[in-house]
C-alpha cells in the first residue's frame, strides 16, 4: 500500500508535463484532427516465472472530432507456460477517449481527457493481466500531460473493474519524454522514453512498479517504437512474477 502512495503523490505532483511524439507503453492526452485515422500494433513478449507469452494486437483508432477518439483492438497471443500452452484470439478491447480540458501556449500544450477501456471475455481463461483472463472487465481513468518543444511528462490514474473475477487495480502511470533532435520540417523525430507503471491488485494483494526504457523513431506519419520493461518492486506470488517484456511496434495515421 505504501508503493501506491508514493506513486500517486509523484503523479499528481507531475500532472503539469507531456512528451515528444506518442509515448510506448503509457498513454497520451494529444489527439490530432478529426477525422483522422491510426493503425498501430504494439507486441509485447513477456517473460515471467510461469513462462513467457507474446500478445501482438492489431489497433485501429479514429477521431470523430478533433477532442474525441474511438479505438477497436484485436488482438492475437501464443503462450508457453509451465501449465499450459496455446494460442489465438486474446480479449478484445472497445477504448474511448474524450479531451475535457486544453490551454495551449508558446511551443506547449497542456491537456487533460477522460478514458475508457472495455476488454471483452474473448480470449482464454489463462489469467494474464492485460491480455487474456476470459473475463469482462471495464477501465476508467484520467490521462494529463505537457507536451513542449524540449520535453514532455505525461501522466495516468484510473481503476480497472473486473466483475467476475479478481483482477481489479488501481494503476497509475508516469511518463517522461525527451527528443533528441531539433523540430523540422517534414517531421522528423527520434526520442528516448522513460516510463513507470504502478499496477495494485488488492483482491490478491499484488504490487508492482515496472520501468521501461524506450526509444522512437518518428517521420511525417509513421513511427517505430522499441522499449524494454523491467520490474523495480514485486510483491507477488513468485511463480507469476514478471522476468521482463520486451516491446516492438509501429503506427501509421492517414
Amino acid at each position: 500500500m505504501k508503493h501506491i502512495i508514493m506513486v500517486m503523490l509523484m503523479v499528481f505532483a507531475f500532472a503539469k508535463a507531456y512528451s515528444q511524439g506518442p509515448p510506448i507503453t503509457a498513454d497520451k492526452p494529444i489527439m490530432l484532427g478529426g477525422g483522422s485515422f491510426t493503425m498501430k500494433t504494439l507486441t509485447e513478449i513477456r517473460n515471467t516465472e510461469r513462462g513467457t507469452i507474446v500478445y501482438a494486437p492489431v489497433m485501429l483508432h479514429y477521431l470523430p472530432t478533433k477532442n474525441s477518439l474511438v479505438a477497436l483492438h484485436i488482438p492475437y497471443t501464443s503462450y508457453n507456460f509451465n501449465d499450459i500452452d496455446g494460442s489465438g484470439l486474446a480479449d478484445m478491447k472497445i477504448m474511448g477517449k474524450y479531451q475535457f480540458y486544453r490551454n495551449d501556449g508558446t511551443g506547449k500544450t497542456f491537456r487533460m481527457v477522460a478514458k475508457t477501456l472495455q476488454t471483452l471475455p474473448t480470449g482464454k481463461e489463462i489469467d494474464v493481466m492485460d491480455i487474456s483472463t476470459g473475463k469482462y472487465a471495464g477501465y476508467y481513468g484520467i490521462v494529463a500531460g505537457l507536451e513542449t518543444l524540449k520535453y514532455g511528462i505525461s501522466t495516468e490514474i484510473g481503476y480497472n473493474w473486473m466483475p467476475d473475477g479478481t483482477l481489479d487495480e488501481f494503476r497509475t502511470k508516469l511518463g517522461f519524454g525527451l527528443p533528441l533532435l531539433k523540430p523540422q520540417y517534414p517531421n522528423k523525430q527520434l526520442n528516448l522514453y522513460f516510463e513507470y507503471n504502478s499496477v495494485w491488485l488488492h483482491e490478491r494483494d499484488w504490487y508492482q512498479l515496472l520501468y521501461s526504457q524506450g526509444i522512437q523513431y518518428a517521420g511525417k506519419n509513421i513511427t517505430y517504437d522499441l522499449a524494454v520493461q523491467l520490474p523495480l518492486v514485486q510483491e507477488i506470488d513468485a511463480g507469476r512474477a514478471l522476468n521482463y517484456s520486451v516491446f516492438v511496434g509501429t503506427r501509421y495515421t492517414f
